[in-house]
């Protein structure tokens, strides 16, 4: 497989580096670690946002830290946790003295390793909360999870709690707002291609040219059922349907969506996605607030596509809405 990149080893550093100087006057590398931070934090009289996990996801994780978002972000090896060490020191540097709220997608080495840093943080005195995102419905327990994996509704959590945090709100405030989004999104995604991770340099898994997967995760594994390829509008009621249950929304009930790109799946595509999406919330008598269409959280170079609803009420639509400043997302 063709990657434009150089010893496998070095890729997450050289991405890293890569980015600061694409953003020197936005972001900054801690020395010796993989942690990026805001370039003028921390900010004083705010709560500090910090999440991390695995490379690979980009723009997921440091393409969001900026005004109104988050503070900083670990990147581990790729599809692998940061250590609790990074995530440690992820959280010193992030606290202005209003404390850290810690955003984690329901990945065991994640929430392992950001456990333990949270305890150590708290032994140097900085006050640090934690929310844990759940949001894929395919499956309870997969290969790298115990219950529900954190998929991309985490950019909606990390989005409230940064306008939140951004309003000077305190730590508590900033906590239940991320909760709230917890408890009111819900994902699930495709595959139409296996990804490619560059130290194995070869597919993670067998997917026929008539086959697609359905339930995928974000880590290369496949998902929860191997099917014949089908329309555009096929899979998008596939997954839809299956958010839509879980969430069991009321009619009238306004929602915001997201249709993610994995990859390697073109623009078009996800809008031809978008567009059936719409539809059937206008069949549940559902009402869109506003719909996000592009690539959030992605698997490296898998080509598929995951849907993301998120029931919204007053509060959720200020933050939605309010300013954010970062790399891959902004809203004025």
């Amino acid at each position: 497989m063709k990657k434009l990149i150089n010893d496998p080893d070095d890729v997450v550093d050289e991405m890293l580096d890569g980015m600061t100087a694409a953003h020197p006057d936005r972001l900054r590398r801690l020395p010796d670690t993989q942690v990026l931070v805001r370039d003028d934090g921390p900010v004083e009289g705010k709560v500090g946002i910090v999440t991390g996990g695995g490379s690979g996801h980009e723009p997921t994780h440091a393409g969001y830290i900026g005004d109104g978002m988050l503070d900083g972000a670990a990147a581990g090896d790729v599809f692998s946790s940061p250590t609790a060490d990074e995530f440690e020191e992820l959280i010193g540097a992030c606290d202005a003295g209003d404390g850290v709220l810690a955003v984690i997608k329901n990945y065991e080495g994640d929430v392992m390793n950001f456990e333990t840093a949270i305890e150590l943080a708290e032994m140097e005195g900085v006050e640090v909360e934690s929310v844990v995102v759940d949001d894929d419905v395919a499956v309870e327990d997969s290969l790298y999870t115990s219950g529900r994996r954190g998929v991309c509704g985490t950019i909606l959590v990390h989005k409230a709690a940064g306008a939140k945090a951004a309003q000077g709100a305190d730590l508590s405030e900033v906590k239940r707002v991320a909760e709230k989004v917890v408890d009111n999104v819900g994902t699930m995604g495709t595959a139409l291609t296996s990804c490619v991770t560059p130290e194995k340099g070869e597919p993670t898994f067998d997917l026929g040219d008539d086959e697609i997967e359905l339930g995928i995760g974000i880590h290369g594994e496949p998902g929860t059922e191997r099917t014949e390829a089908m329309p555009a509008d096929a899979v998008t009621e596939e997954l839809t349907d299956a958010v839509l249950d879980d969430l069991d929304l009321d009619e009238g009930q306004e929602v915001l969506t997201v249709v993610n790109g994995m990859g390697a799946t073109p623009q078009m595509e996800l809008f031809v996605v978008n567009r059936r999406l719409q539809e059937l919330l206008g069949e549940r008598s559902l009402e869109t607030y506003d719909a996000w269409v592009g690539d959030y959280m992605t698997s490296l170079d898998m080509a598929g596509a995951s849907i993301t609803v998120c029931a919204v009420d007053d509060e959720l639509k200020e933050l939605f809405d309010a300013p954010a400043d970062t790399p891959a997302l902004t809203t004025t």
